[in-house]
């Protein structure tokens, strides 16, 4: 699985190891977004993290509009098809994306490319910053309802 992590919460009385675990995550301001594969290690940095952050399992088309609309290089360049075909052997966005889902590839091994996705606040806001996903709230795992999220942060 692939999951896509969003910083909900700022940076106002946040304990240490918190701090510590979302800075490790690359999550260092709100509305920021990681492409994270699933492993024992990040699954225990998630839920140190849960209240500050919310996540689930990527789709296909939702990670290929992510990178094609918010995808950065260094020097704030946008990531497109062209520089793909001639840094990786991947020579499309959608491909590059079923790499990434099918677990063969990981983001961040594009060279010179920005980790993270700056994205805007979501239409119509959260659901709640203070409570969970299954208390109508906005934090912690929501599964295929990631994508509802990031279709509105785009």
């Amino acid at each position: 699985m692939t999951f896509a992590v969003v910083r909900i919460r700022g940076t106002v009385n946040l304990k240490p190891d918190i701090k510590k675990t979302l800075n490790l995550l690359n999550l260092t301001r709100v509305n920021h977004c990681v492409v994270l594969d699933e492993s024992p290690s990040v699954k225990g940095m998630l839920q140190v993290a849960k209240d500050y952050i919310t996540w689930g399992e990527i789709e296909k088309g939702t990670l290929s509009k992510l990178i094609k609309s918010r995808g950065r290089l260094s020097g704030d360049k946008q990531l497109n098809d062209a520089y793909l075909k001639s840094a990786t052997s991947f020579d499309s966005v959608d491909k590059l994306s079923d790499a990434i889902i099918n677990k063969r590839f990981l983001y961040k091994e594009i060279p010179s490319v920005k980790p993270i996705f700056r994205l805007s606040p979501p239409k119509k806001g959260f659901e709640g910053i203070k409570r969970s996903f299954v208390n109508k709230g906005a934090l912690g795992y929501r599964g295929k309802e990631i994508n509802k999220l990031l279709e509105r942060m785009l």
